[in-house]
């Protein structure tokens, strides 16, 4: 399987993605519980912070940003002024090569069409795409 999906797959998983994007906590989740299991390790990272209150209690904390990188592609999404706000970079070795701010529905179709590529090549991140648009 060498070519990327088809356009109406990338759709589909664009809309399972779209269904559990109501708040970057929850999103979090299911990005770093779907994603990061199939994907190369690292590929997934989720930042948050902690409370004084969270530390005592020993929970995680809230979730500020989702980072996603799949080969030269990095998508960042984060909360800023209570707002999800969502960046595509172009990254190679490190090097940011380009950043573009995107609204929350552009960030998502780039996430999509990034994992309907990685897909096209590797067995994880197709593992992933399936669970998502079971």
């Amino acid at each position: 399987m060498a070519e990327s999906m088809p356009g109406n797959d990338v759709q589909l998983l664009a809309a399972a993605l779209r269904r559990d994007s109501a708040d970057l906590n929850l999103y979090a989740q299911v990005l770093s519980a779907d994603l990061a299991d199939s994907l190369p390790p690292g590929a997934v990272r989720v930042r948050r912070t902690r409370s004084f209150a969270e530390r005592m209690a020993g929970r995680e904390g809230s979730v500020v940003e989702v980072d996603v990188a799949l080969g030269e592609r990095r998508l960042a999404l984060r909360t800023e002024r209570g707002r999800m706000v969502g960046e595509v970079l172009h990254e190679v070795r490190g090097i940011v090569l380009s950043r573009r701010q995107v609204e929350l529905d552009e960030w998502i179709e780039a996430l999509a069409r990034s994992l309907a590529t990685a897909a096209a090549t590797n067995a994880r991140a197709r593992a992933a795409v399936e669970r998502f648009l079971a």
